[in-house]
């Protein structure tokens, strides 16, 4: 970059003083050397490994397990049978006259259990068994959205470090304007206000590159705790700003808004709110309880045999109000999810038309808007080094240059953060991913 800027900032010819070069360097090794640039590491990222370190290290996702487990337990709990019962009691003990004392006592022995009826036990094993599908489609999602917010913070690293070398030309350029005045102002062709407000335009340029730089850092920092780390461990991250790809339509778009993970756990609640009608279902059927037993008489120390069983009266009618609960819930989701697919319509068709616009008016500013402000930036300077323009001519066709190239860096940013947004609504990797080598570790949200 030194030597492009050597001989031209924004194609305009520079020839600074010696001073002017000493100036800047000692800038940048004080920048350099301080606590701005959070990572001292010559390494760059790239946003696979970005994703590949969230996906493994981030905390959020470490949840989902443990409720794997949680749920696993309570499968393996549904899936027990009816535990047995050991009844012991006794009768005609402790009485009065013949009954006094335990004489003519009757000892009972008995063991118990439930037959359960109507398929409960598998009812609740398939409750809990779609439960884990619906908690697997929202670890998904959270997935997804991890994908999405590295992506974008991403882009905007990508986009600082653009910015920041704006302001390096930019305050480059604000230098070589100083230089011009002064040269202007001793030869008593220009007034000393205009020399004291080229010195202000520097030092305020350089309070822009200070400020780039901080947001640099800033950036990184909230880029790296996506993946835990307090201080980034890379000095910058690669990629192209300026590169797109190829647009898809629209109607491609959408049809691939059903295999989003959002839409999946809805079909996964479906599947999981089906378990719990069935299972309300199976609870109109009666359960049998049966106990077995031996009964000692004390009186002639006899013994006998005991069986019984028993079952609740009009099951059926009682359970029908949970059944209609369960069939109304699962009613809901349906409805849930129509709405959630009308609402990513809508901001699919934003991020796509946002897209669009955005890179035509990247494309619109470099090769028309920039090319002829550069033009009209070196004019003007010659007029004015000549004296036919007057300083305000000359600083306004700069700013109106350096606002332009800020623009190429916004809308360029603004281009790939949309198709950021438009792969998250349809679960897969737009064709501009190319240029964050990221299809290698893309994760996939079919399964």
């Amino acid at each position: 970059m030194k030597k492009r800027l050597n001989r031209s900032i924004f194609g305009v010819q520079l020839n600074p003083a010696p001073g002017i070069w000493l100036c800047l360097i000692g800038l940048l090794s004080i920048v350099q050397s301080s606590s701005i640039f959070a990572a001292t590491f010559d390494d760059k990222l790239t946003l696979t490994e970005a994703i590949k370190r969230t996906l493994e290290q981030n905390p959020s996702l470490k949840v989902f397990a443990l409720r794997d487990a949680g749920l696993a337990g309570q499968l393996e709990t549904a899936q027990l049978n009816p535990a047995y019962e050991l009844d012991i009691g006794t009768e005609n003990f402790a009485g009065t006259k013949s009954f006094s004392g335990i004489d003519s006592a009757e000892l009972t022995v008995s063991l118990s259990s439930t037959i359960e009826m109507g398929g409960k036990r598998d009812a609740r094993a398939g409750f809990y068994n779609n439960s884990r599908s619906v908690l697997a489609a929202q670890k998904q999602v959270e997935s997804l959205d991890l994908l999405g917010e590295v992506t974008r913070r991403y882009i905007d690293v990508l986009a600082a470090q653009e910015r920041v070398v704006l302001a390096l030309e930019a305050n480059e350029l604000a230098k070589s304007t100083l230089v011009v005045v002064k040269k202007r102002s001793k030869a008593g062709s220009t007034p000393e206000a205009e020399v004291k407000r080229a010195k202000a335009a520097q030092s305020q340029s350089e309070l822009t590159l200070l400020s780039e730089q901080q947001q640099l850092a800033y950036l990184k920092v909230a880029l790296a705790a996506l993946w835990g780390d307090t201080r980034p461990q890379f000095s910058a991250v690669s990629g192209d700003l300026f590169r797109f790809g190829k647009d898809v339509d629209f109607d491609l778009l959408y049809a691939k808004l059903e295999k989003n993970p959002v839409i999946q756990v809805f079909v996964a609640e479906e599947r999981l709110k089906d378990a719990e009608v069935r299972l309300a279902k199976t609870e109109s059927t009666s359960d049998f309880r049966w106990s077995v037993g031996v009964r000692q008489f004390q009186e002639n120390n006899d013994t006998a045999l005991t069986a019984g069983f028993s079952m609740p009266l009009f099951s059926s009618s009682r359970n029908k109000g949970a059944v209609s609960s369960a069939l109304a819930s699962r009613n809901e989701v349906f409805v849930q999810r129509e709405v959630a697919l009308l609402n990513m319509h809508t901001q699919l068709f934003r991020a796509f038309n946002n897209r669009q616009q955005a890179i035509i008016s990247v494309l619109k500013l470099q090769n028309e808007i920039v090319p002829a402000l550069k033009q009209a930036l070196k004019e003007t300077r010659q007029a004015y080094e000549r004296g036919r323009y007057s300083y305000l001519e000359y600083v306004t066709a700069r700013q109106e240059l350096l606002s332009a190239r800020r623009s190429v860096i916004e809308a360029a940013s603004a281009a790939l953060t949309y198709g950021a947004d438009i792969e998250q609504l349809t679960a897969e990797p737009l064709p501009a991913s190319a240029y964050l080598e990221r299809s290698a570790t893309q994760p996939n949200f079919k399964d």
